[in-house]
């Protein structure tokens, strides 16, 4: 057991015995494979309550892992949900590689029923595991405690915010002791009314297969939302809800009815109107360098040690983005003397040319990233656009785009917070300042989109920066100023402009 669940249990200990009636929990954890019929014995043959609680957590405190999990579920399945929140923050990590006798691949003939009942997709055909994130999804959905809420799963295109959320639920103990009523996958996407009317009526359907509620479907959406919770609610008790891919909020309002939710999505700020507790979890951009290695060893039947330097170049060209990893890893797959090809298209930003189809939604890197921006509110686009002149790895201050846009630091900021919560930039808080960059895709993409626009976008920025500090001089104790130290040069040159009057 890890030492900081084994703490846990210790500090609690007093807590537990002093409360817990074992019968029921011993069941449960029977049932998991986690305690004997001779250890519930050796616990029943102890004469008082406190006795029988005192050895039965001594037992556990000399197991692993997966008995701790086991007690913790047989205390929230029995009514010890107080009890159980002592317990939570020395849950271990979930490996999802020992889970049960019969599992092939870590995955029990129980879980895969589940999943597959409930249109929670598959493994890709090429994976690579990402423990940490997936522990923190599973965290965030303790926390749940059973209660309605949602677990929000955001970052840019291609993260593998999708892959992440089915992983999550991918595990026997998980599974049993969170969610025993099952988990049902919805793939949302961007959607007209009619569209979700179809979504939530085909949801409906698969919910009440025996026709049990009702033998027609929902004629509208307030209809489906009620038809939804009443089947929640008294056909599907502590189920999970996973929504895939949602782009605007309005269209969770449907769903919005005492569900316990788990969703994916681009715009963190989807769930801004709906009621109940939120967690949030952010997939980081980008595979460190020995997971994007691994993809591309196992797309091409390679050994890690044996891959070409340009396999190297082509996870730090890409930062690790593991979308463009795997669609250049099904492509050497097809063609493996292309690696010279691949990497040089990344370089030079051809992204059209790196098309192939895979696990993800999109075929191609532009027809990913170019999506999220199409989405933007019209007013805002052209802002968007005017990031192209942005470096990479160069976070700028607010105060520059004030001076880009003419515009107040708050309205700055909440165009700005606008982009953030689409996974469309970033924001690097330190203290009461804010700096905002770019991901390097995200460069490419924009200079490759905008290349005709790009003098003209520089000339933009100069001019502006002359109408500003035409009457004021520049001062070192400026946030802006280190910014135009070091970039005004690249800006007039980009704009071919020799000199600043």
């Amino acid at each position: 057991m890890d030492a900081k669940a084994r703490n846990c249990l210790l500090q609690h200990r007093e807590a537990l015995e002093k409360d817990i009636k074992t019968s029921y929990i011993m069941d449960r954890m029977i049932n998991d494979g986690v305690l004997t019929v001779s250890e519930e014995e050796k616990v029943k043959n102890e004469p008082t309550q406190q006795q029988r609680a005192a050895l039965l957590i001594k037992m556990i405190l000399k197991k692993d892992n997966y008995s701790y999990i086991s007690f913790y579920n047989a205390l929230i399945h029995e009514g010890y949900k107080d009890l159980a929140a002592l317990l939570q923050s020395g849950i271990p990590v979930i490996s999802s590689s020992s889970g049960g006798k019969d599992s092939v691949g870590g995955i029990t003939s129980y879980v895969k029923t589940v999943l597959c009942e409930g249109g929670v997709p598959q493994r890709p055909v090429v994976f690579v595991t990402r423990k940490k994130l997936v522990n923190a999804i599973q965290q965030n959905l303790l926390k749940l405690n059973g209660e309605p809420g949602w677990v929000v799963i955001y970052g840019m295109a291609g993260c593998g915010k999708s892959v992440l959320a089915a992983e999550s639920v991918r595990d026997h103990f998980f599974l049993d002791g969170c969610f025993p009523g099952g988990v049902h996958w919805v793939s949302v996407g961007k959607q007209d009314k009619s569209g979700l009317l179809m979504k939530l009526q085909n949801l409906c359907t698969r919910l009440d297969q025996d026709e049990s509620f009702s033998q027609r479907l929902p004629l509208n959406i307030e209809e489906a939302k009620d038809r939804l919770r009443i089947l929640m609610l008294r056909k599907h008790p502590r189920s999970l809800l996973i929504l895939d891919d949602v782009w605007d909020p309005w269209v969770l309002k449907a769903f919005d009815n005492q569900c316990q939710i788990l969703l994916t999505t681009r715009d963190k700020s989807v769930t801004d109107s709906v009621m109940g507790p939120k967690y949030v979890v952010s997939v980081e951009s980008g595979l460190g360098k020995e997971k994007g290695l691994e993809i591309l060893s196992l797309f091409v039947n390679m050994k890690k040690a044996d891959l070409p330097e340009q396999a190297h170049s082509i996870i730090k060209e890409c930062k690790g983005s593991p979308l463009v990893v795997s669609l250049i890893g099904a492509l050497l797959r097809d063609f493996p003397n292309r690696w010279d090809y691949y990497l040089r298209q990344l370089q030079n930003k051809q992204f059209k040319r790196i098309r192939k189809s895979s696990s993800y939604d999109y075929e191609a890197l532009d027809e990913a990233m170019s999506i999220s921006v199409e989405m933007l509110r019209e007013d805002i686009k052209d802002y968007y656009t005017d990031l192209s002149i942005l470096q990479k790895d160069v976070k700028v201050p607010t105060k520059v785009l004030c001076i880009l846009w003419d515009m107040e630091t708050e309205e700055v900021e909440d165009i700005l917070q606008e982009f953030v919560n689409k996974s469309l930039l970033f924001c690097d808080r330190n203290g009461k300042s804010f700096c905002y960059y770019l991901h390097d895709l995200q460069v490419d993409f924009l200079i490759e989109k905008n290349r005709n626009q790009l003098q003209n976008l520089h000339k933009k920025i100069i001019t502006q920066f002359q109408k500003h500090y035409q009457p004021h001089t520049l001062s070192p104790d400026q946030e802006d100023c280190m910014y135009w130290y070091n970039f005004l040069a690249y800006h007039m040159g980009s704009a071919n402009m020799h000199k600043v009057r």
